[in-house]
């Protein structure tokens, strides 16, 4: 099983712990998981998950991350970023492309589910 850390989320949009703090990091992780919950439904544990779901997690939680230094917002899957300085953000992947790997990411973890009538 996989561990999402919050030096995979840095990693990911190239900022360090000077310019996001560990208290916001961890509640940025946080809301990802309970977004892929919500998404899934079903219990997900970013410190125990499958690599699908770490990497869901990541980049969901690397989006808030970008929201957070650029003054963005962002609520579950949706965010906006209005105009963007020079600044740490410009070291980070374009949203789009992050906003692209979230979306197949979640279309392989949805199960199809089967019932009965």
């Amino acid at each position: 099983m996989a561990n999402v850390s919050m030096s995979d989320v840095r990693d990911t949009i190239n900022v360090s712990q000077t310019d996001i703090p560990d208290a916001k990091l961890q509640k940025m992780i946080k809301r990802a998981e309970v977004t892929l919950e919500l998404e899934l439904g079903k219990e997900v544990d970013y410190s125990d998950c499958t690599e699908a779901e770490k990497e869901f997690i990541t980049l969901l939680a690397a989006v808030y991350a970008i929201c957070y230094l650029t003054g963005g917002s962002a609520v579950g899957l949706s965010f906006s970023v209005g105009d963007q300085d020079v600044s740490v953000a410009d070291k980070a992947p374009p949203l789009s492309v992050l906003q692209q790997e979230l979306d197949r990411i979640l279309s392989g973890l949805k199960q199809p589910v089967v019932r009965s009538a």
